[in-house]
């Protein structure tokens, strides 16, 4: 057990945006150090997405980490010698953290050419409801929805 809760990091904002979410994602989209790559690889799916939608790219990939972003999830709990999935609400701050990391997973296993496609494709999707990302949403929804009989051994 820890002593003590180890102390919130907080990001720097981003140079173009000022946003320290755009951070945040650019951190879990880094690949070996390469920060300045993902930052544009970033900055360069924003500017695909906006061409594709004629909408703000910023505001697409907001709203497509909303619409990303899980309010219930399954732990496992071992109670009596029997593994339970207990559903359980998830914290404001895991819920961003898990979106970003489903939106760039599902962006990675998709089948275009370069990374740069492939995230900007998969903010697309997102912020219309579709793709992996939304998917992976629904079913963790759904598994939590199916085991709300054990939701009594939370705590």
């Amino acid at each position: 057990m820890r002593k003590s809760k180890p102390k919130k990091r907080y990001f720097l904002p981003d140079p173009i945006f000022k946003d320290t979410l755009v951070t945040q994602f650019v951190n879990n989209l880094m690949h070996d150090g390469k920060k300045s790559v993902s930052y544009s690889i970033f900055y360069d799916s924003l500017k695909i997405v906006e061409e594709k939608t004629k909408e703000k790219g910023l505001d697409v990939w907001k709203k497509a980490l909303n619409n990303v972003m899980p309010s219930v999830e399954v732990k496992s709990r071992r109670i009596g010698g029997a593994n339970f999935q207990v559903p359980i609400e998830v914290r404001p701050s895991r819920k961003i953290t898990l979106s970003q990391k489903w939106l760039i997973q599902f962006a990675r296993n998709r089948n275009e050419k370069s990374m740069v496609d492939r995230l900007a494709n998969e903010i697309i999707a997102a912020s219309k409801g579709e793709g992996g990302a939304v998917k992976k949403k629904d079913d963790t929804h759904r598994m939590a929805e199916a085991n709300k009989a054990f939701s009594h051994f939370r705590f």
